[in-house]
């Protein structure tokens, strides 16, 4: 703390209140972006789950109970509920097929191998990618969803079906 009345104040002695501002407005700015894009700005859960019950080219998965993401790693599918809907994405990037994983401070998934970054409902955000990740066709039926992957959906080629390829919940 400056104590000597002859000198000038450190340059860094009143950076606690300047950084608190900053770091307050900048929060408030986040909050505004993300509130007025629909999604949370907060960090989503993502559960690893376990396989979903194979039919043949469909996986059939519980409904998440809340918004996050269920990871199935044997099958390489992401299912994700956000703002009452759920779609499924491939687990690989598709910019080279590395697997993304999810980076909870961020709320976001990046690629494990050139940091292609996407936000929880797919959407390409910045990164070596040219596209959002690939979705897969969803139906609902009863408490569960139904994830078809014989079919992978490329935002780039097929924007409205990609696009529509969610469920209310």
């Amino acid at each position: 703390m400056h104590q000597n009345p002859h000198q000038p104040p450190h340059p860094c002695e009143h950076c606690g209140a300047d950084r608190r501002h900053f770091l307050s407005q900048a929060a408030a700015i986040v909050a505004a972006i993300a509130a007025s894009t629909g999604f949370p700005a907060t960090a989503l859960p993502v559960r690893l789950g376990g396989a979903g019950i194979r039919e043949g080219d469909d996986f059939t998965y519980p409904i998440p109970a809340a918004d996050g993401a269920t990871i199935d790693r044997d099958n390489a599918i992401i299912v994700v509920r956000i703002a009452g809907r759920v779609c499924a994405f491939n687990l690989s990037c598709p910019h080279q097929n590395a697997a993304v994983r999810w980076r909870p401070a961020e709320a976001r998934f990046e690629c494990s191998k050139h940091d292609s970054v996407y936000r929880l409902d797919g959407v390409y955000v910045g990164g070596r990618a040219t596209r959002s990740m690939d979705r897969f066709p969803v139906k609902r039926q009863g408490n569960s969803v139904v994830v078809n992957v014989a079919t992978m959906i490329q935002s780039d080629l097929n924007k409205a079906q990609w696009e529509a390829a969610v469920v209310a919940v």
